[in-house]
């Protein structure tokens, strides 16, 4: 088909660990295309060719392409990323080796305290130069000294270098000098002043030095997106902060892409919530490899900077998805410890038993087979028939180990997961002084449908989204994200002797750089929104609390703003003075583009496709009708037990509760198990 430039589609890509999703909307008319189609972790591109070609999209029909991947996130799990070196201030190049005095593990003596640095001994160069904490030049960095530190680096056979020296974040004069030295000679380069400008230094060249790491497969892999004919020209990259950016942009940080994936659906659920009848929101993405959770109050996702992955800092603005290692590939195992589930995954090749491609290790998938929630008679993704008779094949030996008969193994088993999933959904509430049970939980992912009201019920949430297309919500976040950069900046000024000219200053350079992507794409400034946010700490405090920032400004305002949300976060506030520590500064761009659909046609629905035993208790399976999802009325209620699918999803409501569709088509589902 060819389309005029007025109704190009604008498409959603999300690679996973077991499926690509795709979701395409024309705004012209709001027309919306959904696709789903094996990931390939060889050839990610090759999958994202044939999810295009899946919707019947040629490359003169689409508009823009925006692409979330854990490319990057995986690379850092798996610590397949480039050899680096790292260039510090004299004395201090072992800072990153020293780090903080913590263990990962306190009491097990025989783990390792802390992950080696990724640069070792052998690959960090001292380069003689000294800043000040004001920014005042101590030590000036000499030509030749320049000179001779590239030499090493070159020296080394390494692609990529790490520039992080002392108090770069107060000025960063001395990095950008390394910088465009090691660039000139063709070598990646990231500057922590640039990457992490704050005044903690371990965290600080950790970040910049992971930057650095992971560059070699971030520029590689934009390469090759870039130069697929049906991709060419069309790029955006989803980044962790809940936005979307140019190929150059990120290609400068690509660090940004970390946990890009799961951030798309909660950029998802902030654009969409309003829709759902609730102010706080829970969501609960479980895919194939694992389960993020996240979150959203008032439309405005929780943002953080002090992430881990693999245990590694990411000092860096994100958006605040706590991940675990439980999808529906998961792998279930008993051993001397009891049940464990994942975090390793079986993937999409060969994948959980019940696929029939010869996997042969129980995952939480076979679990939802035993259990009878997913249709036998319809075909995954609409290319694959699951298996039953193998899943119990893989599921017999542990209930036999356990004493256990088989629906009770695998009840336990969801159990189990849902308690693993429990215990995340705590730290994104309880640790942020906010009561979860308060929130409506929003459930989307391949397999998180089937588990949202058993996960609901064990941690006493009562209302229950999903959203439509919840199979491929990731994309559609994709699709409906707005365009966002982000500057964060060490500010470092107290109460007791502020400077509002100063801080007007940095307000004004701030918005400069986050309106300079923009406008070098010919954006004009006035359909660019621009927020400001404070960390804020009252001194001698180690941790901040984001507070927002009016303009126009007054200190007194922004200390308020300061101590109501220390309270809410640590249960107390007082009058003592306070420090700006930094100032995070947000350009937007909106992205204009409307994922709502119109009302459907009266129906009498919703239609019934079987029924079939369900097990719910291990006492005996209950006959359970299966409706199509597509069919369901607005404003008809549906009491459990019931099941609703459509192409790609299984929406599992159990006994003592209940499901109805909006007119949009998001399921909302209660448990009357609290009316009581």
């Amino acid at each position: 088909m060819k389309n005029d430039t007025a109704s190009k589609w604008r498409v959603g890509i999300d690679i996973g660990g077991t499926f690509t999703d795709i979701v395409a909307i024309n705004p012209k008319d709001n027309t919306i295309r959904v696709g789903k189609v094996p990931s390939r972790y060889e050839d990610p591109v090759g999958a994202i060719v044939e999810a295009i070609t899946s919707l019947e999209l040629e490359a003169d029909d689409i508009d823009v392409i925006v692409h979330g991947t854990t490319r990057v996130t995986n690379a850092i799990i798996e610590g397949t990323m480039a050899p680096v070196a790292l260039l510090a201030t004299d004395g201090f190049e072992d800072s990153i080796e020293i780090a903080r005095l913590s263990r990962a593990e306190l009491y097990h003596l025989d783990v390792p305290p802390k992950l080696p640095p990724l640069a070792p001994s052998e690959r960090r160069i001292p380069v003689a130069e000294r800043m000040a904490y004001t920014g005042d030049v101590l030590k000036p960095l000499s030509a030749e000294e320049i000179s001779r530190v590239v030499a090493q680096a070159k020296s080394l056979g390494i692609d990529s270098v790490a520039v992080s020296l002392l108090h770069s974040y107060a000025n960063g004069t001395h990095e950008r000098q390394l910088g465009q030295a090691l660039a000139d000679a063709g070598l990646h380069v990231s500057l922590s002043h640039q990457i992490n400008p704050e005044a903690r230094e371990y965290e600080r060249t950790a970040v910049t030095l992971l930057d650095a790491a992971v560059t070699p497969i971030a520029v590689n892999y934009l390469g090759t997106l870039e130069n697929e004919p049906l991709i060419k020209g069309k790029l955006r990259l989803f980044h962790s902060a809940g936005g979307m950016a140019t190929p150059d942009a990120v290609r400068n940080r690509p660090l940004v892409m970390a946990m890009s994936g799961p951030a798309a659906g909660v950029a998802a659920t902030a654009r969409l919530g309003g829709g759902f009848g609730h102010n706080s929101l829970l969501t609960f993405d479980m895919g194939g490899t694992t389960t993020d959770v996240c979150l959203v109050q008032d439309g405005e996702a929780d943002i953080s900077v002090d992430k881990k992955i693999a245990g590694r800092p990411i000092r860096m603005p994100m958006v605040a998805v706590e991940s675990i290692g439980a999808g529906g590939g998961s792998i279930v195992r008993v051993d001397t410890g009891g049940l464990t589930i994942g975090p390793d995954s079986a993937g999409a090749n060969p994948g959980p038993a019940a696929y029939g491609n010869g996997g042969t290790q129980a995952t939480i998938t076979d679990i939802s087979v035993v259990l009878g929630y997913m249709n036998l008679d319809k075909k995954l993704g609409g290319r694959m028939t699951l298996d039953r008779d193998a899943a119990i094949k893989t599921i017999t030996p542990m209930a036999e180990k356990l004493g256990m008969g088989i629906a009770e193994f695998a009840l336990g088993t969801a159990k189990v997961a849902n308690a693993v999933m429990s215990r995340a959904l705590r730290r994104v509430t309880v640790e942020r002084g906010v009561d979860g049970r308060n929130c409506a939980l929003v459930a989307f992912g391949g397999a998180a449908p089937l588990y949202a009201a058993g996960l609901a019920r064990m941690y006493g949430i009562c209302d229950v989204v999903v959203p439509r297309a919840s199979s491929v919500f990731s994309a559609l976040g994709c699709v409906v994200a707005d365009t966002s950069y982000t500057d964060q900046r060490t500010i470092r000024s107290e109460s007791d002797t502020w400077n509002e000219a100063s801080f007007a200053a940095h307000l004004a350079e701030a918005r400069t750089a986050v309106l300079k992507p923009f406008l070098d794409e010919g954006i004009s400034e006035g359909a660019i929104q621009v927020e400001h946010t404070a960390l804020v700490r009252y001194v001698g405090q180690s941790s901040e609390v984001a507070t927002r920032i009016t303009l126009p400004h007054d200190i007194s305002m922004t200390g308020e703003s300061f101590r109501k949300n220390h309270d809410q976060l640590y249960g107390f506030a007082t009058d003592e003075s306070f420090e700006i520590v930094s100032l995070r500064t947000v350009g937007v761009l909106p992205s204009g583009v409307s994922a709502t659909v119109a009302p459907g046609e009266p129906n009498d629905g919703p239609t019934l496709i079987s029924t079939g035993d369900v097990w719910f208790d291990a006492e005996a399976p209950v006959s359970t009708p299966r409706y199509d999802r597509a069919t369901c009325a607005a404003g008809r209620q549906i009491y459990g037990p019931a099941i609703l699918e459509d192409a790609s999803s299984t929406v599992v409501v159990p006994p003592n509760w209940s499901v109805t569709a909006n007119a949009a088509g998001d399921l909302l589902m209660k448990d009357h198990d609290h009316d009581r």
